[in-house]
C-alpha cells in the first residue's frame, strides 16, 4: 500500500500559514509597522490605497538590512529576534513570529527596498506569490520601504470575504492607533488614497492621545501612576462624565504591546463602580510594565492576548491604583476625617501678612455720669411717649370669630347604586381602556380576549418605520434650535458622521458644520429632544463603527434601527393612558406590527379560552 502522507510544498505551506497571520489588510499593516519599530525607526509612513486591497506601503528610517538579510527575511521561520527557545520568555521586541513576511509574500505582490547607513547601495527585491522575481542593487535612502500590492490576488475566495473599504480602513486605523499610542517617541503618518489621515509628531504620551482622538480629550484625562515590585502602571483614565456607550477608547499595553484582557478590564470597571451610568464605558490608556519572564505572549496568533503568572495580584493593584487616581484628583468622593476644607488657605492669601486686631478705648467714657435729661418736646422734636387710647367698643373686634371656627358640615360625593356590578359608563370605558403593568407591558382588551404589548419593542417598531420612511423618501420635519448645539467626537467618529451626514439630514438633523474636532447641530428631528441628541449620535456611531454594511440600503436600515433603539421608551417608564393608546394605535398602523426591528415579538394574544383553562384547574 502506497504512503498517503507527504510534505507540502513551501508555497502551499506559506498560504496555509497566511491564513493565521494575514486575516485582512490590517494584519499586514500591524506586522510591517512592528518590524519598522524593531528596526529602530524614528519616522514611519504608512500609505494605503483602497483600504489596503490595492497597496500597503510602510516606509521607515530604521537601520535597514544587508543584501543577505533582505533575501533571507522571506524564508519560513526566519527571524532576527530569537536564537533559542528560552528567548520566547524574555522578549523585548515585537516581530518575532518568523513567518510573517513569508506568509505575506505568498498571497501578494511584494516589493522590498532597503539600505543600511554604512552601505553605498541598497537592495531591491520583487516577489510575487512566493515566487522570487528579481533582486538587484539600487540607490536608496537609509531605511526600508515595504510595498504589498494586490493582497489575496491568488486566493480569490479570501479576497471576496473582505468587507467594504470603509470597514477595512477602520481596522487599519485601529491597528495604526494601537501602535502609535504605544510609541509616542516615533513620528507616524498615515495616508489613504493620497490624502493625509493622521500626522502624529514625536511627543509625550498625553499629547499623542490628544492628537489621535482630538475633541475634548485633554479635559477628560486623569493621570495614573503606580510602581510596585511586580508591576508598574502609568497612563491616563477618563472622567466618569465623559463615558460613552462604546469601548473604542480602552487600551491596555503590556511592555508597549497592545493586548485585550477581560479580567483586567473588570478591575477598571469595579474601580468605577457607582460612578457610571448603566451601559457606560470609561476611557483608559494604561501602560503596564512587567518583567518579561512573568508573561507568555505566544498563546495567540495575533499576539493580542497574554498569559500572566499572577493575574490576581495585577487585578488588585490595577483596581486600587485606579480608585486612588479618581480620589486623588477629586473625581470620586473620598473619606478624609482629618481634613477640614474650611481651613484651606485661599491662593490669594498665601503670601499675605496677617492683620492683627486693634483695640480702641474711649477715654472720656464715665459709667457713673448722670444722663442728661431730654428737653421738652418742641416744634421739631419727637416725643417717645405716645398716648394710646383703647377703642370704646373693643368687644366689636371679636364679632364673627365664633362662627368662623365652628366646623362646618362636610359633604361627600354620593355613589350611584345600581343593580349591576359595573355601571354603563364603566362598561363602555372598559371596552377601549388600556392598562400598564409593572411599567413594562400594556394590556388592551379585544373581542376574543386581551393583548399584552411590550411597550419598548412596540415603540421601537413604530420609530423604526418612521425613520426608515423619512430616510427613503428624503423628507422629514425638523425643529430648529435657538442656540446651535456643539458636540465633540474623535477623528474616526467625525469621519463616520461626515459619511452619514446626508442620511441623518433626511431624518431631520440639520448640520451647520462638521470640523476636525466637533459637529455643530442647528436642527433635530421632532421626536428627539435636545438632551437626547448626543445619546442618539453616540449610539449610532457605536452600532455602525465596527461593521458598516456594504449597500446603502443596509446602511439606512442600520441607522433606523439604531435611532429607534435609542429613542424608544424604556422598560420602567410610566405611560399615561393617552400615551398607551397612541402606542397601541400606531403599532397596528405599522406594516409589520408583530415583531420589533430586532425580530423580537411585540405582543402576545391571550384568549378567553386560555383564561378559562387557567381557572378550570
Amino acid at each position: 500500500m502506497s504512503s498517503i502522507i507527504q510534505l507540502l510544498p513551501d508555497h502551499v505551506a506559506n498560504q496555509i500559514a497566511a491564513g493565521e497571520v494575514v486575516q485582512r489588510p490590517a494584519s499586514v499593516v500591524k506586522e510591517l509597522l512592528e518590524n519598522a519599530i524593531d528596526a529602530g525607526a524614528t519616522d514611519i509612513k504608512l500609505i494605503c490605497k483602497d483600504a489596503g486591497k490595492t497597496l500597503i506601503q510602510v516606509i521607515d528610517n530604521g537601520k535597514g538590512m544587508s543584501v543577505t538579510d533582505a533575501r533571507l527575511c522571506f524564508e519560513r521561520h526566519a527571524t532576527s529576534k530569537i536564537r533559542k527557545a528560552e528567548d520566547l520568555f524574555d522578549l523585548h521586541t515585537k516581530g518575532f513570529r518568523g513567518e510573517a513576511l513569508a506568509s505575506i509574500a505568498a498571497i501578494a505582490h511584494v516589493e522590498l527596498k532597503t539600505k543600511q547607513e554604512q552601505e553605498e547601495l541598497g537592495s531591491h527585491i520583487v516577489i510575487e506569490g512566493s515566487k522570487f522575481v528579481s533582486q538587484e542593487p539600487a540607490v536608496l535612502p537609509k531605511g526600508t520601504s515595504f510595498s504589498v500590492k494586490n493582497l489575496f490576488f491568488n486566493i480569490p475566495a479570501r479576497r471576496n470575504f473582505l468587507k467594504s473599504d470603509v470597514v477595512e480602513l477602520r481596522h487599519i486605523i485601529d491597528d495604526f492607533q494601537r501602535v502609535a499610542l504605544a510609541h509616542a517617541n516615533i513620528h507616524f503618518t498615515l495616508y489613504h488614497n493620497g490624502s493625509e489621515v493622521f500626522n502624529l509628531p514625536q511627543s509625550n504620551l498625553r499629547q499623542r492621545i490628544v492628537n489621535i482622538f482630538a475633541g475634548k480629550t485633554n479635559e477628560k484625562l486623569v493621570p495614573i501612576n503606580e510602581t510596585t515590585d511586580i508591576l508598574s502602571i502609568q497612563g491616563f483614565i477618563g472622567k466618569p462624565e465623559f463615558a460613552k456607550k462604546n469601548r473604542g477608547e480602552q487600551f491596555f499595553f503590556v511592555n508597549d504591546r497592545f493586548i485585550k484582557n477581560g479580567y483586567l478590564h473588570h478591575a477598571i470597571m469595579s474601580a468605577y463602580e457607582g460612578l457610571l451610568k448603566d451601559g457606560a464605558q470609561p476611557s483608559y490608556f494604561l501602560y503596564l510594565d512587567v518583567p518579561p519572564h512573568t508573561i507568555d505572549i505566544n498563546i495567540h496568533p495575533t499576539k493580542t492576548e497574554i498569559k500572566f503568572d499572577d493575574e490576581h495580584a495585577l487585578y488588585a493593584i490595577l483596581r486600587s491604583a485606579t480608585k486612588h487616581s479618581l480620589g486623588q484628583f477629586n473625581v470620586a468622593p473620598v473619606l478624609d476625617f482629618d481634613r477640614d476644607a474650611n481651613l484651606d488657605t485661599p491662593y490669594s492669601y498665601q503670601n499675605k501678612e496677617a492683620d492683627y486686631p486693634t483695640i480702641q478705648v474711649d477715654s472720656t467714657f464715665n459709667p457713673f455720669a448722670e444722663e442728661k435729661k431730654q428737653p421738652a418736646s418742641s416744634g421739631n422734636s419727637f416725643s417717645y411717649k405716645t398716648k394710646t387710647t383703647a377703642p370704646s367698643s373693643w368687644d366689636s373686634l371679636y364679632v364673627g370669630l365664633k362662627d368662623a371656627f365652628e366646623p362646618q358640615e362636610m359633604q361627600f360625593e354620593s355613589e350611584a347604586i345600581t343593580s349591576s356590578l359595573f355601571g354603563e359608563n364603566e362598561v363602555e370605558k372598559a371596552k377601549t381602556a388600556t392598562y400598564q403593568i409593572h411599567k413594562k407591558y400594556i394590556v388592551s382588551p379585544i373581542k376574543s380576549g386581551m393583548l399584552i404589548i411590550d411597550q419598548q419593542r412596540a415603540h421601537q417598531r413604530i420609530l423604526y418605520e418612521q425613520f426608515l420612511k423619512n430616510i427613503t423618501i428624503q423628507h422629514a420635519s425638523s425643529q430648529q434650535l435657538l442656540f446651535p448645539l456643539t458636540l465633540y467626537f474623535s477623528g474616526n467618529e467625525l469621519a463616520l458622521l461626515q459619511e452619514l451626514r446626508s442620511s441623518l439630514e433626511n431624518t431631520g438633523f440639520v448640520f451647520e458644520d462638521i470640523t476636525s474636532e466637533s459637529v455643530l447641530i442647528s436642527g433635530m428631528p421632532v421626536t428627539v429632544s435636545e438632551s437626547e441628541v448626543s445619546i442618539v449620535l453616540e449610539q449610532l456611531i457605536s452600532d455602525l463603527q465596527d461593521e458598516i454594511p456594504d449597500s446603502s440600503f443596509s446602511q439606512m436600515d442600520s441607522m433606523a434601527k439604531s435611532m429607534a433603539k435609542s429613542l424608544a421608551v424604556k422598560t420602567g417608564t410610566y405611560l399615561t393612558e393617552t400615551e398607551q393608546e397612541n402606542i397601541v394605535n400606531n403599532l397596528f398602523g405599522c406594516k409589520e406590527q408583530s415583531v420589533s426591528p430586532f425580530n423580537k415579538p411585540t405582543f402576545i394574544t391571550l384568549s378567553v379560552e386560555d383564561l378559562d383553562k387557567k381557572f378550570s384547574i
